[in-house]
This record gives C-alpha cells, structure tokens and sequence, in this order.
C-alpha cells in the first residue's frame, strides 16, 4: 500500500549522508548527486522514501559501484538512457536515478522540484492531491505498465507545474503511459495509414518484446514517434520515425535518429536498417546512412518505391 506522511526535517539529512556514499563508490564518475522529489520539498507531505538523481560522465561500471552498496539495480524504466535503482528497509528507503551529465530528465526534475520549493500554493495543491488519490482503492493497483493509480493520478499537475517552471528541453521516452500510446497512435494513423487508407495492421507490436516504441518530447509536449524492431545477430529495423509537422524543420528528426541510435549501440545492436521513401532518402544520407539490403528475417514486404537502407553504429 501506498503511504503519504507528512514532511520529515531529517530527510535532508538522510540525503546528504547516501549522497557521500554514492560519490564515494562512483569516484571521479560522478559529477553532482542531487536530491529530488517531494521528499526534497519542505514542508511538502510525502511517501517516505528519499529519491536521488546521481550525473555521471559515463555509465561504465555504475551497476557494480552501487551494487557494492546494497543498491538493487531495477532497469531503465520509462525513460532510455536511464538507470534505475533501490534500496529498502532495514537497510534505508531510497530511490536513486543515475542519468549522464546532459541529459535532460536531470532538469526536468530539478525545475519540478525548486517550483515547488519556491510556489506555496503549488505546494499545497500538489499536497492535497497526494492526500486525496490515497483514499482511492484504484491508486494502490497497477493500471498500466509499470504505473500504479497513484502516479497515474499526479500526472496531469506534474506536466502542469513543468511547464509553470519552463521546461522546454527534448527527450526521448519508452511508451509506457496512455497519453503516450495515444500520441502513437495517433502519429501511426495521420502519417502512414489514413494516407493509404486502411487500419493500422500492426498494434499488436505495442505488446511484442521485440517491438519498441518510443515518443520524442520538446518539454511536455509529444512532437515526435518511432517503431524500432529487434532483429537477431544484432540487427534492428527502423520501422517509423517522424516528427510532427508544425516541429519540422528545426534538427528534431536528425536528434530523435541520432538518440534511437545511441539506445541501440548501447544494448549491443551494430546495425540499423529501414526502408526510406524517396522523399526521405536525402534525410537519411545526410545522416550517415547507405543503401543496404534489408533482408527482413520475418519475410516483411515493403512499398516497392521504398529504398533499402542502413547503417552500422
């Protein structure tokens, strides 16, 4: 069950003394350990459990250096590029992030959080909320992914407060929410199949472990979509990438590529591949891409006026 308590002055304290020990264990790694959440919010009620953002210059050796603390490692989550860890009772309740240096999920999380230090009504508002989803039964149970009614709940002030706190940078993000499927459906159908027109035939990869979806966001805003397949012998096809219309023109497509790619090389792939139109041949070339035979393992048949391509990473 999901508990809210109200603001514990020792929990700066219990902050300070983990962020000794992570930079201990990561070294010279480790640029900067900030603490985060509402547990980071004074006067703020909150589940008691210390979150921590560790900004590291690479992720090399993260894992073994925070096991060595008895933190659990948890995976990436929602968010690419991402490291996820815990550690809990007896020995503490933590949640600790590990995000390279850049990346933008480490502002997002400090402007969410000085926000709500600096605006007493926001606060409040955000205070009352917590209180009144954890009345409600659906909060305790997960709903979807990974998410418990509880998350689910806070998200719309969250995105509200974000975007009171002027975040407007670019990230990339697992689908995992509802507003992020929809966003996928939604770029699927007004890019590809209303075009032809017909159903989109392929939602059942939504729930195919060698399927991956991502969404693309210039603050909370979802501007762009891609579906990456899987292949064996470290192969992995780009099935769609876009970016919506009215963000065109601006290097999006080009950063979303290149941040697709960077995921991939990082668990192991060597090879992307896709099937461009000829309106997106010269996009794709001027990202490093040649002609390449496709060689679609599933026996996939593409647009005859599409043209194989790849890249090795």
């Amino acid at each position: 069950m999901i508990e809210v308590v109200p603001y514990n002055p020792d929990w700066p304290t219990l902050f300070e003394e983990e962020a000794i020990k992570i930079k201990q264990a990561l070294g010279n790694t480790c640029g900067a350990v900030h603490h985060i959440g509402s547990t980071a919010v004074p006067g703020l009620c909150a589940k008691p459990k210390i979150d921590i953002i560790a900004v590291v210059k690479g992720m090399a050796q993260v894992i073994q250096g925070l096991e060595k603390l008895d933190y659990e490692y948890r995976g990436e989550f929602n968010i690419p590029f991402h490291l996820g860890f815990r550690k809990r009772p007896p020995l503490t309740n933590i949640n600790l992030h590990v995000f390279e240096e850049g990346n933008s999920e480490v502002e997002l999380n400090l402007l969410f959080r000085d926000y709500l230090r600096a605006h007493p009504k926001a606060r409040e508002e955000y205070a009352a909320l917590k209180l009144e989803l954890v009345t409600q039964d659906a909060s305790h149970e997960i709903i979807q992914g990974p998410f418990k009614g509880y998350t689910l709940g806070k998200d719309a002030f969250i995105k509200k407060t974000i975007d009171h706190a002027g975040f407007k940078s670019h990230g990339m993000r697992f689908c995992t929410h509802h507003d992020e499927w929809e966003a996928a459906r939604l770029f699927r159908n007004t890019y590809f199949f209303d075009k032809i027109p017909m159903a989109d035939p392929y939602t059942w990869t939504f729930d195919h472990k060698d399927h991956v979806h991502f969404v693309f966001y210039q603050g909370t805003k979802i501007v762009g979509y891609a579906h990456i397949q899987l292949w064996p012998n470290g192969r992995a096809a780009l099935r769609i990438i876009v970016i919506d219309d009215r963000s065109r023109n601006r290097g999006l497509g080009r950063y979303f590529l290149e941040l697709c790619e960077r995921w991939l090389k990082g668990k192991g792939y060597t090879v992307l591949q896709t099937q461009s139109s000829p309106n997106a041949y010269k996009f794709y070339r001027k990202q490093g891409y040649t002609e390449m035979p496709f060689n679609d393992p599933d026996g996939y048949e593409g647009d005859p006026q599409d043209i194989d391509m790849g890249k090795i990473l």
